[in-house]
């Protein structure tokens, strides 16, 4: 785990790399232990990210890391998209994804945010369309009832890729032809 100090710092330096590369820094994680660390670093940009603007934004990152690494020891650095499945952690990344299907896990069942409904006031995770997101928290619109959960109380979130059924496309065309 790297101190909050680290942290910022390569933060800071981390989002100077990827505007210039006109993209913008979306997470970052550093795992592992001993030889085997890794700082993955994660960039995005509303018409999306392709291998050209990973390899900038790694090149741009390893010649600033090459002068002044906050980081102490051995690692390596990965830079990549967040994926279709992205993982959501801060606000500004479920602000972004309101209308869309999240998969949520939550600390306690939905009963402890206030959720009467017995077919969902028990479950600890959540596969619904994300309704309003703010700097608090998140919303579930569940049959008639609201759930409003904290962003304290989310172990893990992230976006769910859907795929239409067979036959889905064509029904939606003929309807719009009519």
């Amino acid at each position: 785990m790297l101190s909050t100090d680290v942290m910022t710092k390569l933060e800071s330096m981390i989002q100077q790399v990827a505007q210039d590369q006109g993209c913008e820094l979306y997470d970052i994680e550093f795992a592992g232990v001993g030889g085997r660390r890794t700082l993955r670093i994660y960039i995005d940009r509303p018409e999306g990210v392709g291998i050209a603007d990973c390899s900038s934004v790694s090149r741009g990152l390893s010649e600033l890391l090459d002068v002044d690494d906050p980081i102490e020891g051995a690692y390596d650095l990965e830079v990549s998209t967040p994926g279709i499945e992205r993982v959501l952690r801060k606000p500004w990344h479920f602000q972004r994804v309101i209308g869309k299907k999240i998969q949520t896990r939550l600390l306690k069942p939905l009963e402890a945010y206030g959720v009467q409904n017995k077919k969902f006031s028990v479950m600890k995770q959540v596969s619904e369309t994300l309704a309003a997101a703010d700097e608090e928290g998140i919303e579930f619109r569940l049959e008639e009832e609201v759930a409003k959960i904290p962003f304290s109380a989310i172990d893990r979130a992230k976006v769910l890729f859907e795929t239409e059924a067979k036959g889905e496309k064509k029904t939606e065309k003929k309807k719009k032809k009519k």
